[in-house]
Protein backbone atom coordinates (compact mmCIF):
# COMPACT_ATOMS: atom_id res chain seq x y z
CA UNK A 1 0.00 0.00 0.00
CA UNK A 2 2.92 2.36 0.69
CA UNK A 3 4.13 2.03 -2.91
CA UNK A 4 0.68 3.10 -4.13
CA UNK A 5 0.86 6.32 -2.07
CA UNK A 6 4.47 6.95 -3.11
CA UNK A 7 3.53 6.44 -6.75
CA UNK A 8 0.60 8.86 -6.58
CA UNK A 9 2.36 11.52 -4.51
CA UNK A 10 5.55 11.45 -6.59
CA UNK A 11 3.52 11.69 -9.81
CA UNK A 12 1.63 14.75 -8.57
CA UNK A 13 4.78 16.44 -7.31
CA UNK A 14 6.62 15.68 -10.59
CA UNK A 15 3.74 17.20 -12.59
CA UNK A 16 3.67 20.34 -10.41
CA UNK A 17 7.46 20.74 -10.68
CA UNK A 18 7.25 20.29 -14.45
CA UNK A 19 4.51 22.93 -14.67
CA UNK A 20 6.64 25.32 -12.62
CA UNK A 21 9.72 24.67 -14.72
CA UNK A 22 7.89 25.13 -18.02
CA UNK A 23 6.22 28.32 -16.79
CA UNK A 24 9.47 29.78 -15.49
CA UNK A 25 11.23 28.76 -18.71
CA UNK A 26 8.67 30.70 -20.75
CA UNK A 27 9.06 33.72 -18.50
CA UNK A 28 12.86 33.58 -18.65
CA UNK A 29 12.88 33.42 -22.46
CA UNK A 30 10.66 36.49 -22.75
CA UNK A 31 10.47 40.06 -21.54
CA UNK A 32 7.42 39.24 -19.43
CA UNK A 33 9.53 39.52 -16.25
CA UNK A 34 11.12 42.75 -17.40
CA UNK A 35 14.63 43.11 -18.78
CA UNK A 36 16.21 40.23 -20.73
CA UNK A 37 19.29 39.87 -18.52
CA UNK A 38 18.29 37.80 -15.51
CA UNK A 39 19.93 37.11 -12.19
CA UNK A 40 21.58 33.69 -12.14
CA UNK A 41 19.26 32.46 -9.38
CA UNK A 42 16.29 32.54 -11.75
CA UNK A 43 17.98 30.23 -14.24
CA UNK A 44 19.20 28.08 -11.35
CA UNK A 45 15.61 27.84 -10.07
CA UNK A 46 14.44 26.74 -13.54
CA UNK A 47 17.17 24.11 -13.70
CA UNK A 48 16.48 22.99 -10.14
CA UNK A 49 12.76 22.56 -10.79
CA UNK A 50 13.59 20.50 -13.88
CA UNK A 51 16.06 18.31 -12.00
CA UNK A 52 13.55 17.74 -9.21
CA UNK A 53 10.90 16.84 -11.80
CA UNK A 54 13.26 14.18 -13.15
CA UNK A 55 13.97 12.87 -9.65
CA UNK A 56 10.30 12.68 -8.69
CA UNK A 57 9.50 11.04 -12.02
CA UNK A 58 12.05 8.36 -11.13
CA UNK A 59 10.38 7.88 -7.74
CA UNK A 60 6.98 7.78 -9.48
CA UNK A 61 8.13 5.07 -11.91
CA UNK A 62 9.77 3.02 -9.14
CA UNK A 63 6.61 3.37 -7.07
CA UNK A 64 4.51 2.17 -10.00
CA UNK A 65 6.68 -0.93 -10.40
CA UNK A 66 6.62 -1.62 -6.66
CA UNK A 67 2.83 -1.17 -6.45
CA UNK A 68 1.08 -4.55 -6.22
CA UNK A 69 -2.31 -3.20 -7.24
CA UNK A 70 -1.63 -2.12 -10.84
CA UNK A 71 0.98 -4.83 -11.58
CA UNK A 72 3.39 -2.90 -13.78
CA UNK A 73 6.84 -4.29 -14.47
CA UNK A 74 9.87 -2.61 -15.96
CA UNK A 75 8.88 -3.49 -19.56
CA UNK A 76 5.50 -1.79 -19.09
CA UNK A 77 7.03 1.41 -17.74
CA UNK A 78 9.76 1.51 -20.41
CA UNK A 79 7.88 0.51 -23.58
CA UNK A 80 4.74 2.43 -24.57
CA UNK A 81 1.64 0.34 -25.19
CA UNK A 82 2.78 -2.81 -23.37
CA UNK A 83 0.77 -2.30 -20.19
CA UNK A 84 -2.38 -4.33 -19.67
CA UNK A 85 -3.61 -1.76 -17.11
CA UNK A 86 -4.81 1.41 -18.88
CA UNK A 87 -2.40 0.98 -21.81
CA UNK A 88 -2.97 4.42 -23.37
CA UNK A 89 -2.64 6.20 -20.02
CA UNK A 90 0.61 4.39 -19.22
CA UNK A 91 1.88 5.01 -22.78
CA UNK A 92 1.40 8.77 -22.19
CA UNK A 93 3.55 8.41 -19.09
CA UNK A 94 6.30 6.48 -20.87
CA UNK A 95 6.44 9.05 -23.69
CA UNK A 96 6.54 11.81 -21.07
CA UNK A 97 9.46 10.15 -19.31
CA UNK A 98 11.49 9.90 -22.52
CA UNK A 99 10.75 13.51 -23.49
CA UNK A 100 11.74 14.64 -20.00
CA UNK A 101 15.02 12.74 -20.18
CA UNK A 102 15.77 14.16 -23.67
CA UNK A 103 15.16 17.75 -22.56
CA UNK A 104 17.15 17.31 -19.35
CA UNK A 105 20.13 15.54 -20.96
CA UNK A 106 20.42 18.08 -23.79
CA UNK A 107 20.22 20.88 -21.21
CA UNK A 108 23.09 19.33 -19.29
CA UNK A 109 25.04 19.07 -22.56
CA UNK A 110 24.02 22.55 -23.76
CA UNK A 111 27.59 23.85 -24.02
CA UNK A 112 28.48 20.95 -26.33
CA UNK A 113 25.46 21.37 -28.63
CA UNK A 114 24.67 24.04 -31.14
CA UNK A 115 22.12 26.57 -29.94
CA UNK A 116 19.80 25.45 -32.73
CA UNK A 117 19.96 21.75 -31.75
CA UNK A 118 19.48 22.53 -28.06
CA UNK A 119 16.54 24.82 -28.79
CA UNK A 120 14.80 22.26 -30.99
CA UNK A 121 14.97 19.60 -28.28
CA UNK A 122 14.06 22.12 -25.58
CA UNK A 123 10.85 22.95 -27.46
CA UNK A 124 9.81 19.37 -26.63
CA UNK A 125 8.95 20.81 -23.21
CA UNK A 126 5.57 21.84 -24.62
CA UNK A 127 4.43 18.38 -25.76
CA UNK A 128 6.17 16.99 -22.67
CA UNK A 129 3.86 18.98 -20.41
CA UNK A 130 0.82 17.98 -22.47
CA UNK A 131 1.68 14.26 -22.37
CA UNK A 132 2.37 14.49 -18.63
CA UNK A 133 -1.03 16.11 -18.13
CA UNK A 134 -2.75 13.50 -20.31
CA UNK A 135 -1.03 10.75 -18.30
CA UNK A 136 -2.05 12.29 -14.99
CA UNK A 137 -5.67 12.79 -16.00
CA UNK A 138 -6.11 9.35 -17.58
CA UNK A 139 -4.07 7.26 -15.12
CA UNK A 140 -4.10 9.31 -11.94
CA UNK A 141 -6.48 8.81 -9.07
CA UNK A 142 -6.50 12.51 -8.11
CA UNK A 143 -6.03 14.20 -11.48
CA UNK A 144 -8.84 12.12 -13.00
CA UNK A 145 -11.40 13.70 -10.64
CA UNK A 146 -13.44 16.77 -11.49
CA UNK A 147 -11.24 18.95 -9.31
CA UNK A 148 -8.06 17.38 -10.70
CA UNK A 149 -9.18 17.93 -14.27
CA UNK A 150 -10.11 21.54 -13.43
CA UNK A 151 -6.69 22.20 -11.89
CA UNK A 152 -4.94 20.58 -14.86
CA UNK A 153 -7.04 22.67 -17.26
CA UNK A 154 -6.30 25.90 -15.38
CA UNK A 155 -2.55 25.25 -15.24
CA UNK A 156 -2.51 24.24 -18.91
CA UNK A 157 -4.50 27.36 -19.84
CA UNK A 158 -2.08 29.55 -17.86
CA UNK A 159 0.92 28.02 -19.64
CA UNK A 160 -0.86 28.36 -23.00
CA UNK A 161 -1.52 32.04 -22.20
CA UNK A 162 2.14 32.63 -21.33
CA UNK A 163 3.16 30.84 -24.51
CA UNK A 164 0.80 32.97 -26.60
CA UNK A 165 2.22 36.14 -25.03
CA UNK A 166 5.75 34.88 -25.75
CA UNK A 167 4.88 34.14 -29.40
CA UNK A 168 3.35 37.61 -29.85
CA UNK A 169 6.43 39.17 -28.26
CA UNK A 170 8.71 37.24 -30.64
CA UNK A 171 6.62 38.21 -33.70
CA UNK A 172 6.72 41.86 -32.60
CA UNK A 173 10.49 41.66 -32.13
CA UNK A 174 10.92 40.26 -35.64
CA UNK A 175 8.56 42.84 -37.17
CA UNK A 176 10.27 45.73 -35.37
CA UNK A 177 13.94 44.89 -34.90
CA UNK A 178 15.94 47.11 -32.58
CA UNK A 179 18.02 49.71 -34.41
CA UNK A 180 21.65 48.77 -34.85
CA UNK A 181 24.02 50.42 -32.43
CA UNK A 182 26.66 52.62 -34.00
CA UNK A 183 30.10 51.09 -33.98
CA UNK A 184 32.46 52.45 -31.36
CA UNK A 185 35.45 54.22 -32.80
CA UNK A 186 38.55 53.49 -30.73
CA UNK A 187 40.39 56.53 -29.46
CA UNK A 188 43.71 57.20 -31.09
CA UNK A 189 46.85 56.73 -29.04
CA UNK A 190 47.99 59.96 -27.49
CA UNK A 191 44.64 61.65 -28.10
CA UNK A 192 42.98 63.25 -25.06
CA UNK A 193 39.59 62.08 -26.39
Amino acid sequence: MTAWYVNRAAGLVAWALLAGSVGLGILLSSKLLGKRVRPNWQLDLHRGLSALAVAFTGVHVAGAVADNWIHLGWPEVLVPGTSSWRPLAIAWGVVTMYLLVAVQVTSLLRKRLSKRAWKRVHFASYPLFLTATAHGVTAGTEMGTTIGIAVAALVTAALAGLTAMRVVEEQDRRAHPAPARPARVPARAGSPF
